[in-house]
């Protein structure tokens, strides 16, 4: 990128695409000329200003240099006033295109466009956005398009707006997280609420994320374990920027200390101390099983992830396992014993850090008193005020045993993971096929203020008129999967086949 190259940077989250991009857009900026130099588009408004907090820290000892997020959501009088003098903005497709029709944004001296997360924001319906903004640069400019994956709709990107451009690919196999315990229970969707109660109780982590496949579930989930005592916030598209901004404050100060998140809306949390990660739901799509699981075991700390199936989901973990090179281990629920036994050690090891207090000799008498006035030793009444404070023990929860066969003869749903791949995350009646939070033509959860029949998100009548060129991403890649390739949608039988 410092030669002036065209990049496509193939590569996870957690492999450092931001600083790939961040260092050499910093580096190219002419701190005398205080006009718009550089474009970096993101999907989701967390990702905007996850990635233009980095850059301001990458150039903390650069004078000049003005950074920038935009986003939907935002005051857009707000956003005009601080543009002024900015080198660099980080923005959504949708807030990016306004202001390029107000004309608050100048672009006669951009030498640098950035798309990070471009299958993410193709998948949100952000293509034609996308193409708009690249077609309207003025002049010679450099284009760096990073990815996790690489459909067809981005490579025609590609060809049409990067010339000569460099592939940089970290292969999947690079991106297994050894520091990672990787463990998956077979239990009841009836005995999801209770199991999640259960690790909880058991493993007592500080900061735990919890990944649901749907926002409705995300609130139940949220209700549940606050009326469990447990300080939990919810997180999805559906929640003010406001409640958004709330939740996240509130999970990196440790005033929360579970978050519970879809897919998209947790792509913007970049914590370092997540001790652990539940997959209250099976991941509907493949990518976002790595997703989730690298939000915890980061900066060399070690980190748990859980997985929840029903007995017919169990051939979803294999092939997780297959297609990401992984080992994930089939363990039984902690039994109520020893979910008790781990509560009563952390009230004891808590008590025990008091007992050099000055107001022990005052409890000691208190305690005393009560042994001599209800004729009872020491050993019963802390056991009685032990039993007091962490409570019952619970029911045990028993795994979940499928015994049917299906027509595949391996006792599970023979028509394959693939089918619940590319759906949005509610399921619907409609007939989108995307991945991101949005419905077909419902106005974006992020901010950007257009309505839009999106691509990737089913594009309603406008993209089956398209034909072929507008096939979405996920129904090539399955078509290519079933002529052998290793599309995304792996539950394909016949693409296993080959």
């Amino acid at each position: 990128m410092l030669e002036g190259e065209d990049i496509i940077g193939q590569a996870q989250t957690g492999t450092g695409k931001t600083a790939a991009f961040g260092i050499p857009v910093i580096q190219k900026v002419n701190p005398d000329l205080r006009k718009l130099q550089s474009i970096i588009l993101c999907p989701t408004r967390e990702l905007a200003i996850q990635a233009a907090e980095e850059l301001r820290k990458l150039a903390k000892y650069m004078h000049g240099i003005k950074i920038l997020p935009i986003y939907g959501g935002q005051e857009i009088g707000k956003q005009i006033s601080a543009l002024r003098g900015v080198q660099i903005i980080v923005g959504t497709p949708g807030r990016v295109m306004d202001h390029m029709r107000r004309h608050t944004i100048k672009l006669e001296h951009v030498n640098m466009v950035v798309l990070d997360e471009a299958d993410e924001m193709l998948n949100m319906g952000f293509r034609e956005d996308m193409e708009l903004i690249l077609g309207q640069i003025p002049g010679e400019h450099q284009t760096a398009l990073f990815s996790a994956t690489m459909p067809q709709p981005i490579l025609d990107i590609t060809h049409k707006f990067q010339r000569d451009a460099q592939l940089i690919k970290v292969a999947a196999k690079e991106l297994t997280i050894p520091l990672v315990s990787q463990k998956f229970y077979r239990i009841k969707n009836t005995d999801k609420d209770a199991a999640c109660v259960r690790l909880l109780e058991y493993y007592q982590p500080k900061l735990c994320l919890i990944f649901c496949n749907t926002k409705t579930k995300v609130d139940e989930v949220a209700e549940m374990l606050k009326k469990q005592g447990f300080q939990a916030e919810g997180l999805h598209g559906d929640m003010s920027q406001h409640q958004r901004d709330v939740a996240m404050n509130r999970f990196r100060n440790g005033s929360t200390s579970i978050l519970i998140a879809t897919d998209v809306a947790a792509r913007g949390i970049d914590v370092d101390d997540v001790e652990a990660v539940i997959n209250y739901d099976v991941p509907q799509d493949i990518e976002y099983y790595v997703h989730r699981i690298g939000r915890t075991g980061r900066a060399g700390r070690t980190g748990r992830s859980f997985t929840f199936v029903n007995a017919r989901e169990v051939y979803r973990i294999r092939e997780i396992e297959k297609l990401c090179n992984t080992r994930i281990k089939e363990k039984k629920m902690p039994g109520a014993a020893k979910v008790m036994n781990a509560k009563a050690e952390k009230y004891l090891d808590q008590a025990w850090e008091l007992h050099e207090h000055e107001d022990m000799e005052l409890m000691k008498s208190i305690l005393q008193k009560k042994m001599d006035e209800q004729g009872m030793d020491a050993l019963e009444l802390a056991a009685t005020m032990l039993k007091y404070q962490v409570g019952d023990m619970g029911e045990e929860i028993a795994a979940d045993e499928y015994t049917g066969r299906g027509r595949d003869g391996r006792g599970r749903d023979s028509r394959g993971f693939g089918r619940s791949f590319g759906r949005g995350e509610e399921r619907r009646g409609g007939r989108g096929r995307g991945t991101g939070e949005e419905g077909r033509g419902r106005r974006s959860s992020y901010g950007d203020d257009r309505r839009r029949g999106g691509y990737g998100e089913g594009g309603g009548e406008k993209n089956r008129r398209r034909g072929k060129a507008g096939e979405s991403s996920y129904e090539r890649q399955g078509r290519s999967s079933r002529d052998g390739g290793k599309g995304r949608r792996f539950g394909d039988k016949e693409g296993r086949k080959k």
